[in-house]
């Protein structure tokens, strides 16, 4: 068993980390804002990689959601989903696309039942990934606000409030 799959099987450890983690990050933003995100990202993103990388087979797609995910990557995922099993999980709780491979979203559920503090987020939905943040530090990402940001394709799409769905069950 390699370090990451052990420490993942604690969630509430890492949990607990990532309280930590963030706080720290939060209290160095101050820092972060005066030396720049750019130049800030340079040295933190090789840390960030390689500490998310050993626990949780980070693929760093800019915009973490691991305490919302049982401390499980979702990108981790064939699909890459990010809200849930795809419903092609086999009896096993195996994936459908690999066999070999647990499935992401069965450990994550499992998981997130063992923490305290974020495990009920796991019930979130997520937006969808913004491929344009890919290979970004997500810590600088949320420093800055990038990932919360929309792509800026998605914010000329309709939504349901304006095109008249809205209006049709209202009336």
């Amino acid at each position: 068993m390699s370090l990451g799959s052990w420490l993942r099987d604690r969630p509430h450890w890492l949990e607990r980390a990532f309280q930590g983690a963030h706080q720290s990050i939060l209290w160095l933003k101050p820092l972060f804002v005066k030396i720049g995100y750019r130049r800030s990202e340079r040295w933190l993103h090789p840390f960030e990689a390689a500490s998310k990388g050993v626990i949780f087979d980070c693929r760093m797609c800019g915009q973490c959601i691991l305490h919302s995910t049982g401390m499980t990557c979702p990108m981790t995922c064939p699909k890459k989903l990010r809200n849930g099993p795809c419903g092609g999980v086999r009896a096993n709780g195996h994936c459908e696309v690999d066999p070999e491979m647990k499935c992401v979203w069965v450990e994550a559920t499992k998981r997130a039942s063992r923490m305290p503090l974020y495990g009920e987020e796991i019930m979130l939905i997520q937006p969808p990934v913004n491929r344009l943040l890919k290979g970004s530090s997500a810590w600088i990402n949320m420093m800055n606000g990038k990932d919360a940001e929309l792509p800026p394709a998605w914010k000329s799409g309709k939504s349901a409030a304006n095109t008249g769905y809205e209006q049709a069950a209202n009336g």
